[in-house]
């Protein structure tokens, strides 16, 4: 079976998350998911929503849960030696030095990171996972490429693994046509699948081989010469992401679509509060048609004129649903409220004085609700792109080979707990704690001061190189402030001395006459 055939047996099972997607976009972000096989070459006008809060709530998700997997200052890994291996191959003296090479290959790998547009397609990524629940990432070697919901299909088994996955891009005919061999015969192919002349659909179809992935492309129901790939199910390049997972779905559920309600709620009560208050803001002056008052007169009179007639004949048409618009208001701000807390949005209380304490500890309790929310995310994207990014800086010679069962790499990001963050921290206190209940003069007698800076630097993720002071230095400058010190004491003796009545001539006979027999 070709891929474009697989494809669409797959779409019927899609179908249904991704209209609940396009649903879920069109309160936040109606251009994020289109239709189900819409193509638009120029800029498609969506219905804008009547309130900004589910477009705010989705950037402000996204934001936090991308600082949160890709740290911009700190490393989102790092890389462990396995302890039962320090006793029999390794010394534990040696485990400074390794940590600080760690850090050096974690440093690595953020520069690649950072030198690579990653960042912006990892945003896009969150976004779509926000929203519609589900994205997938093609990590290529020129960087890193997003697929919405609707331009692939996926099949897993029943413990959530994937098994089968087809995509499909349109591609200019004119970069098809020059990839393709003469051999291949396409006169005779009628492309069913698109109605442009100048574009043609592109299928690729990934399938899992036991302990490796491998993919191809077709166009016009054959397989595009030079496209087979592979590789390991460890380094797999192919990263279908979700946001939640429900037993025996293969796709996932976004975040919007748990709040579905509260938003259709502000979206409704938006609308009326907007109308409301635009019919409520029209003036129109009714004149009794029994009255002397010729609504002509009124209306061309300027400000401050003068006319003849009663002002009881006068009047101005009210709404007079202020109380309505007061119960619509209020409700409005109770559904805005709970939906700026399920999508993490920092609130401070509205008050004169907010102390930074209590700022820091509502964005503190805002990110402890990220564990539950980005878990997923470091089983599904964080593991395999790093994985992916090891295996092809290994590959390139960027970093050294790294051996398996004794250096294994540990995700840490947005647990502080586990970071090397956490970690200078941790290390602060158990000094602080030292110092507090056995004496200052405790860390001196028990602690390292060269370890211990070694692995402040390791923690904070600094290179130490030529910055702090090995071992042999260390004892070289003592064994020079030794001798330096000595001299001073023996100038200093040799001065006392001097002026002690044994070696004054005039004090001392027996040196007068020392010093005589010389001079002669």
């Amino acid at each position: 079976m070709n891929a474009r055939k697989r494809y669409d047996e797959l779409c019927s099972e899609r179908s249904q998350f991704l209209s609940e997607a396009e649903e879920c976009a069109r309160l936040t972000l109606p251009y994020l998911v289109r239709g189900h096989e819409e193509h638009v070459t120029g800029m498609k006008q969506f219905k804008t929503p009547w309130q900004s809060v589910g477009s705010k709530a989705v950037t402000a998700l996204s934001s936090k849960l991308m600082l949160a997997l890709l740290p911009p200052q700190t490393s989102f890994f790092k890389l462990q030696l396995d302890e039962s291996q320090l006793g029999a191959d390794f010394g534990p003296e040696i485990k400074a030095e390794l940590d600080l090479s760690f850090a050096k290959v974690e440093r690595t790998i953020l520069e690649s990171i950072a030198a690579s547009d990653d960042r912006v397609a990892v945003h896009q990524a969150l976004q779509h996972l926000v929203v519609a629940g589900n994205a997938l990432i093609f990590m290529g070697k020129k960087g890193l490429k997003v697929f919405p919901l609707n331009r692939y299909v996926v099949e897993r088994d029943g413990n959530g693994n994937v098994l089968e996955i087809v995509t499909k891009e349109k591609i200019s005919k004119k970069i098809i046509d020059k990839d393709l061999p003469d051999t291949f015969e396409t006169k005779d192919v009628v492309d069913t699948t698109t109605s442009n002349n100048k574009e043609v659909d592109v299928y690729t179809h990934i399938k899992r081989d036991n302990n490796r992935v491998v993919w191809h492309q077709e166009v016009y129901d054959k397989v595009i010469p030079k496209s087979v790939s592979k590789a390991p199910l460890d380094a797999n390049p192919w990263l279908p992401l979700r946001f939640n997972t429900v037993d025996g779905e293969d796709y996932g559920r976004g975040r919007v679509s748990q709040f579905i309600g509260d938003l259709k709620s502000l979206e409704s009560l938006s609308q009326a509060l907007v109308e409301g208050s635009a019919a409520a803001a029209k003036v129109v002056f009714v004149v009794s048609p029994s009255s002397t008052t010729k609504p002509s007169t009124l209306a061309n009179a300027g400000n401050g004129a003068i006319i003849q007639g009663r002002p009881d004949d006068v009047g101005v048409v009210q709404v007079g649903k202020t109380a309505d618009f007061r119960t619509a208001f209020e409700m409005s701000q109770i559904f805005e409220r709970r939906i700026s807390e399920a999508f993490l949005i920092l609130n401070p209380r509205n008050a004169e004085r907010v102390t930074a304490e209590e700022v820091r500890m509502t964005q503190m309790e805002l990110e402890q609700q990220l564990g539950g929310l980005f878990s997923l995310l470091t089983v599904e994207f964080l593991v395999p792109y790093l994985n992916r990014k090891l295996s092809v800086a290994q590959k390139t010679g960027e970093i050294p080979r790294i051996p398996k069962g004794i250096v294994r790499p540990t995700i840490v990001a947005g647990i502080n707990s586990l970071g090397r963050g956490q970690d200078a921290v941790s290390l602060g206190q158990f000094l602080q704690t030292i110092a507090q209940t056995m004496g200052p003069e405790a860390i001196a007698q028990f602690i390292n001061p060269t370890e211990v800076v070694k692995r402040l630097a390791a923690a904070q993720g600094i290179d130490v190189l030529n910055l702090v002071r090995s071992e042999e230095e260390l004892n070289q400058q003592q064994m020079v402030a030794q001798q330096q010190q000595e001299q001073a004491q023996n100038m200093e003796q040799a001065i006392a001395m001097s002026k002690t009545p044994l070696m004054d001539p005039t004090k001392n006979p027996q040196l007068n006459a020392d010093l005589q027999s010389a001079a002669e």
